[in-house]
């Protein structure tokens, strides 16, 4: 059965941990901007080179490098991402190539290697260059590999945006291919990219937007963060520094972290703001990706609010599991999913690194637990599709291997269990390593003075450019514990509602301005306030009330500023009512053998029948029904007797379906999507109506699979004849009944493995009584 797997998923580009095979770009129904990170050329086995050299495996990195150098093609006609195949593809060859170099030095392994990962690199860095064939030197956000930008073929190169972090996430892998190789292109390209994007920042507030128009230079999108579109521009000014050695780099990272922490960091959160007003909030949610950015704080040598930010969205996890895609300033999930995003679990090891307090082992411990425990399905880890019901997504993301496995074994390892010293190497923003000693190495590029370009800060931290933690922090646990104890509860107990800057003139004793929330428009003084801010109200013919506001009709610009936040908070709050008037998704979960419950599909919920939110979940086996679309009486009722029926969408309404099953005896009800192919990978969640009538009749409870999901369960039952399922407003806990949920034997797909491998993950409790995780992969 596992011999299966691992033939069905190399040398695709990813492991599909729930249908067991691997994932073909254009074989698969598109995930839209996604996809673009697929160039089939056996992404994850890339991506995860370096990471075997960490857990200790050269042999079997010896055999996964001959495997990329024999069976990778990089010249597909495939459109590609710039930012993903640079981060994840080039940076992947250049770690392995790092890494190759210094077992090669080393004398036991790799004595055939003559600098082919380092080739393959190169010919990918020509293939990217014409993306950067723009007037501004921002590069184009994708590509075709074998037929570059702009030809007919090529079908790319009419795209006028690309995000901040996408055109500013180049330097350390093209710096250390230039540095490598002695082509100096690839350098001179990525610094260009840099020095328009700082160029474009916004002076005032010294902040750059999420999105920038790549011919003019203009901001697309103004509003202003550490997550999603932005990150990895500021790790990289800040690591480009350590790499490169070139003071200009941290001059300017320097300049964003103040206004950063000026304007963005309202701790524990860190909220966006508009460039031009960066006193304005500009949304109320915060995204994952931000996770990083406590790392970069330690490498930075910040370490309090490091610790802060770290501490919330611990609080967030243990909340929901898993770190929501996003998550509201009250700690409500705003975007539901979590693909196994390994940038928490980053900082935890920076953290632990700086402040050796054990703590952070715990918390590395908490993340295991919850990977093995929500996350494991029998053909590898399978991303979350919603962490409220823990259904999952047939997707596992190259970086899962690439980062996660990595942060975590280095967070748990001893010293003398890495057979190198990590201390000899950066890592890049997919934890590839590249050696430090590239900063002295073909040193071509000549660097400009600019020093007249930047602000005199004061900031007692900017003295630690490369912090000596046992000066800075000295190891002293209490330390970082003093900082936590605050928050401990702010995600339970705190709940702070829609939290906001407080400006000094509302300090001085002045009103804060006026809340969406708390806005009544019988309220006299809410109405006079709303005039004060430009905000005119109208009453509609059908009860409404329209709000609309004309800033030059304001008293002031600060109560303009006042009205558009106060707009935008009314936007946010009318969504939400919305969301919170559809219902939730729910979950099937598989419990039989041999699943165990680690299987967890998402489902669409129906307007009628058995509330499971209200009641106890149904389980029962499963069986499908005659006629299988459930639209007269059954044929079968014997079958379906005191099981779950299984049904199929179309050709009569779905209470007629519920009514014909339930009349058979059928405990509850599946229907699964008549659209071959549909899957909530792509589609929104659907709910099932009513039929107009009074449907209380309906007394069982009925859920919705698009074909994707319920095409696992009908392969089940053709495979195993029984199966047993779980229907429930969220999934129920896989750990029950392990005496030890660390003593574990677990098996786990990866796509570049040979028909033999097999993945474990062990856990054993070391001399000092904390955990320490050993990943290894054996052939």
């Amino acid at each position: 059965h596992f011999r299966a797997v691992y033939e069905h998923a190399y040398p695709a580009d990813e492991l599909m941990p729930l249908t067991c095979r691997g994932r073909v770009r254009g074989q698969e129904p598109s995930r839209g901007d996604v996809d673009d990170a697929l160039g089939k050329f056996s992404l994850t086995l890339i991506d995860s080179l370096d990471t075997l050299v960490v857990l200790n495996k050269t042999k079997e990195f010896e055999d996964a490098v001959r495997k990329v150098l024999r069976d990778v093609n990089l010249d597909n006609d495939v459109v590609v991402s710039v930012f993903e195949t640079n981060i994840r593809v080039l940076g992947g060859l250049l770690g392995g190539h790092s890494l190759a170099i210094m077992l090669k030095e080393k004398g036991e392994y790799m004595q055939w290697y003559n600098d082919e990962l380092l080739q393959m690199a190169k010919q990918l860095g020509y293939k990217l260059l014409p993306a950067f064939n723009t007037t501004s030197g921002l590069p184009y956000p994708r590509i075709n590999l074998k037929f570059g930008i702009r030809k007919p073929e090529a079908r790319t190169g009419t795209e006028t945006d690309t995000c901040t972090a996408c055109a500013g996430t180049l330097i350390l892998e093209f710096a250390a291919l230039s540095r490598f190789t002695g082509a100096t292109i690839f350098e001179e390209y990525a610094r260009k990219a840099l020095d328009f994007l700082w160029e474009k920042r916004q002076r005032s507030s010294n902040l750059v937007g999420v999105t920038i128009n790549i011919h003019t230079g203009d901001w697309v999108r103004k509003d202003s963060g550490v997550g999603a579109g932005i990150d990895s521009y500021y790790e990289y000014l800040l690591k480009a520094y350590v790499l490169l050695g070139d003071d200009s780099f941290l001059e300017r990272f320097n300049t964003h972290y103040d206004a950063i922490m000026r304007y963005i960091s309202q701790p524990p959160l860190l909220l966006d703001v508009h460039i031009h007003k960066p006193m304005l909030n500009a949304r109320t949610w915060m995204d994952a990706l931000l996770a990083f950015f406590p790392g970069l704080q330690v490498l930075k040598g910040d370490i309090r609010p490091a610790i802060e930010t770290h501490e919330m969205l611990y609080q967030v996890i243990k909340k929901h599991n898993f770190l929501p895609e996003a998550f509201t300033t009250d700690f409500r999930v705003h975007w539901a999913q979590h693909p196994l995003r390994p940038e928490f679990a980053e900082s935890t090891y920076f953290l632990y690194k700086a402040t050796g307090d054990p703590y952070y082992l715990e918390v590395g411990k908490t993340l295991i637990e919850n990977l093995n425990k929500y996350a494991r399905v029998p053909c590898g880890f399978a991303a979350m599709k919603d962490v409220r019901t823990g259904s999952h997504e047939d997707r596992m993301d190259s970086f899962f291997l690439a980062e996660m496995f990595k942060y975590l074994y280095l967070l748990f390892a001893d010293k003398e269990d890495i057979i190198f010293d990590i201390e000899d190497y950066i890592f890049t923003t997919e934890a590839h390593l590249l050696p430090l000693w590239l900063s002295t190495t073909n040193q071509s590029i000549s660097k400009k003075n600019t020093t007249s370009e930047y602000t005199e800060l004061d900031d007692s931290n900017f003295d630690w450019t490369c912090p000596n933690t046992q000066i800075l922090f000295p190891n002293d646990p209490l330390y970082a514990q003093s900082i936590r104890e605050p928050l401990k509860n702010v995600v339970d107990k705190s709940c702070p509602r829609g939290i906001i800057r407080v400006e000094e003139s509302f300090r001085s004793g002045a009103k804060p301005p006026l809340r969406a929330r708390d806005f009544m428009a019988t309220n006299p003084e809410h109405l006079e306030i709303l005039k004060k801010m430009g905000v005119s109200l109208i009453h509609l013919k059908d009860g409404r009330v329209q709000l609309v506001q004309h800033a030059i009709q304001a008293a002031s610009s600060i109560d303009a500023e006042d009205g558009l936040r106060f707009m935008q908070e009314m936007i946010e709050l009318s969504s939400q009512q919305q969301k919170e008037q559809q219902l939730p998704p729910r979950a099937v979960q598989i419990v039989s053998h041999p699943f165990f419950g680690r299987v967890v599909l998402t489902a669409g919920p129906a307007q009628f029948g058995l509330d499971l939110s209200k009641h106890k979940e149904t389980r029962g086996f499963v069986a499908s029904s005659k006629p299988y679309n459930g639209c007269s009486e059954l044929t079968n009722p014997e079958a379906v007797m005191g099981k779950i029926a299984l049904i199929q969408r179309g050709q009569c309404m779905f209470a007629e379906k519920a009514r014909n099953i339930q009349n058979a005896g059928a405990i509850g009800g599946i229907v699964i999507d008549d659209n071959e192919g549909s899957s909530s990978d792509t589609a929104p969640l659907f709910q099932m109506a009513g039929d107009g009538k009074d449907t209380d009749d309906i007394k069982i409870p009925m859920l919705f699979l698009f074909s994707k999901e319920g095409s696992i369960i009908l392969d089940a039952i053709r495979e195993y004849e029984e199966v047993e399922v779980l229907l429930s407003d969220k999934a129920k806990d896989r750990g029950k009944g392990k005496k030890n949920p660390f003593n574990l034997n677990i098996h786990t797909c990866s796509p570049f493995s040979s028909a033999d491998t097999r993945s474990y993950i062990s856990f054993i409790r070391n001399k000092k009584r904390l955990y320490r995780v050993v990943l290894y992969t054996v052939y």
